[in-house]
């Protein structure tokens, strides 16, 4: 591993090498097309069984874990949830500490995050570690000696009063680095930004919403569904100035294509959540954009959430697949699982959309996704008026609505294995009812505007999760492997024919290609981490960062399961609005997640601590 490249211009080659060589885990999501598939296989099928634990390390945070470590030669790189402490720990000497960065942050960031004060990792590039902080600072530190080389602001304050947070993992392109922005809770409108590894400053930022400047939109080159989108697509679907405080937050995961020089990553909800106060599309929330990486200017869009009314956020990765075979024909594609529960599947240069299914059976707010090209609703789903909270309107609890806000899959990432040509998805199977309110926005603020519950899907036996096998060609389910919770964990997929993923609960899981379960492990704390593998003196790790938070483990993790601090969570939050009885106060207290998950403190508590298994000799 080399520390000594001059020039940004060298990072994408630099990081690219070292994803190249699958003993690293150089990038968060495995590789620049998202795929977290590793071609290591010294652990297999027939040897998994006999993992062990080979060492563990504590964060000494006691948060959601979201994310994992970055693993670059002989050193591993280490983040906790706010404050955002970032370790990096020699592989030859037993884990010790080489140093540590732990930034002093204004603590008003921490109400302002939604659902946790969760971060999704480092990333690293041209001998840097690149940190995105809670309260959106970004910075670069030598990653040798974890001295700050440069910092950025990435919002407009840090200290919490607009509203904004950073929880999402940085992307190293080229001779930049890329950020995204949270806070749609907040009326934050969503951007993407691409900063110079060098020195820090802004290449370019691409919003939303906005005017065509602002969104980086040609009105007659960039494309929804094959066509131009026209003049001011990113205001005219909005009432009045309402798209500047629109949401489309940005916090999931970014990949990018090479050869097409295209990054890709998805938009979240629009605010507020009562979509009673926002007539129209709403665009471009809820939207896949692919983006040119030297400029930002957008190729193509994809809104597949028109004027959401569920938080069905579109932030969830788009993983790269090559030569999946669509009626017979060879497609270099995208595929998305979106929060909504439809999976898509498109091709990733001009956006064409291939396929468009439901990933869950349980999924009933639409029918289907329109995909004749001659209908006037092409691509967009058939909502069942019934589950609309728009048909229903304010203040009428819409029951029943499947799947519930934090999705069939929210930001806990799927894997693609190239030899199985299947994608290996943790799956949320949960619904909900969800009772819309009208609220005033100030900056800083809640502008949530519903109350939510939350609980299994019908038929599940109490199970509120699986982890499933897809066919992104056909749009078909392979097979599915119940859990009592939703999955919540980003999966990890092998050439040792091995796939991994972690429990709410807190287990570590190995199943073959046919879902069959090979090995189970339960750490500290209920995992909401990645899985990742590196290779050491010829050994093959398997590395997981557990430490029980996130959305559906808001309750354990901001003690909201206790009627005082739900109240005081409603008392920020709800605008005034009556909270109920005790019961009806903390099971929708998190937006809806505490009741759904209040059984998960019988088996779990809260933990920040690594742990990496092998295969002893």
């Amino acid at each position: 591993m080399s520390f000594s490249l001059a020039g940004g211009a060298l990072a994408n080659d630099d990081v690219q090498g070292l994803i190249s060589d699958s003993k690293n885990w150089a990038i968060q999501t495995g590789d620049y097309a998202n795929t977290r598939y590793s071609k290591l296989n010294k652990i297999t099928k027939d040897n998994v069984k006999n993992l062990q634990v080979a060492w563990t390390f504590s964060t000494g945070v006691l948060r959601g874990h979201e994310g994992g470590p970055l693993i670059v030669g002989d050193v591993m790189y280490v983040h906790a949830p706010f404050p955002n402490t970032v370790y990096a720990l020699d592989l030859n000497n037993d884990g010790k500490i080489l140093w540590r960065y732990e930034p002093k942050q204004d603590p008003n960031v921490i109400p302002i995050m939604c659902c946790d004060t969760v971060n999704r990792g480092v990333a690293y590039g041209d001998g840097k570690i690149f940190l995105y902080q809670a309260d959106t600072t970004l910075v670069a530190l030598d990653a040798k000696t974890g001295k700050v080389a440069w910092s950025v602001k990435n919002a407009e304050v840090i200290d919490g009063s607009k509203g904004e947070s950073g929880t999402s993992a940085p992307m190293v392109v080229k001779d930049k680095v890329i950020v995204g922005i949270s806070g749609g809770e907040f009326g934050v409108r969503g951007s993407l930004t691409a900063y110079n590894i060098a020195d820090g400053k802004q290449a370019w930022r691409a919003w939303s919403m906005g005017s065509d400047k602002e969104t980086l939109i040609d009105p007659e080159k960039t494309t929804h569904l094959g066509k131009p989108v026209g003049a001011d697509s990113g205001t005219n679907t909005w009432e009045g100035d309402q798209w500047k405080i629109g949401g489309g937050t940005t916090w999931g995961w970014y990949s990018y294509d090479p050869k097409l020089n295209l990054i890709y990553y998805g938009t979240g909800n629009p605010s507020t959540w009562n979509p009673s106060q926002r007539p129209g599309d709403n665009r471009w929330s809820m939207t896949i954009m692919a983006r040119d990486a030297d400029t930002g200017m957008a190729k193509w869009l994809y809104q597949m959430t028109p004027h959401d009314e569920w938080d069905y956020d579109g932030v969830n990765e788009m993983i790269l697949a090559d030569g999946i075979e669509i009626e017979g024909k060879p497609r270099d594609v995208l595929v998305h699982f979106d929060r909504n529960g439809f999976a898509y599947t498109m091709d990733r240069a001009t956006g064409e959309l291939l396929v468009a299914k439901k990933y869950d059976p349980a999924v009933n707010w639409a029918t289907e996704v329109d995909m004749d090209k001659d209908s006037k609703t092409y691509g967009r789903p058939k909502v069942v008026d019934k589950y609309s909270t728009q048909v229903q309107g304010e203040d009428v609890n819409t029951t029943g609505i499947c799947p519930a806000a934090l999705g069939t899959k929210d930001q806990q990432p799927a894997a693609y294995s190239p030899k199985t040509k299947l994608f290996y998805v943790p799956t949320n199977h949960v619904c909900m009812d969800y009772e819309p309110y009208k609220v005033n926005y100030t900056a800083g603020q809640p502008y949530v505007g519903a109350t939510l519950s939350m609980y299994p899907a019908p038929n599940s036996h109490g199970g509120m999760g699986n982890f499933i096998a897809w066919d992104a060609a056909k749009g078909e389910i392979v097979w599915s492997k119940p859990e009592q919770f939703s999955v919540w964990s980003g999966a990890l997929a092998t050439d040792g024919d091995v796939v991994f993923y972690g429990t709410l609960e807190g287990y570590l899981k190995a199943v073959d290609k046919d879902g069959k379960e090979l090995y189970k492990f339960k750490t500290p704390s209920g995992i909401i981490g990645n899985v990742t593998t590196y290779e050491h003196k010829g050994k093959q790790y398997v590395a997981v960062l557990s430490g029980v938070g996130g959305w559906a483990g808001i309750g354990l993790a901001a003690g909201l399961l206790a009627p005082e601090n739900a109240t005081a969570w409603h008392g920020a939050v709800d605008q005034g609005r009556a909270q109920g009885d005790e019961a009806a106060v903390i099971g929708t207290a998190g937006l809806g997640a505490v009741g759904g998950y209040a059984a998960l403190a019988d088996y779990t508590t809260l933990g920040g601590q690594l742990t990496v298994f092998t295969v002893p000799e």
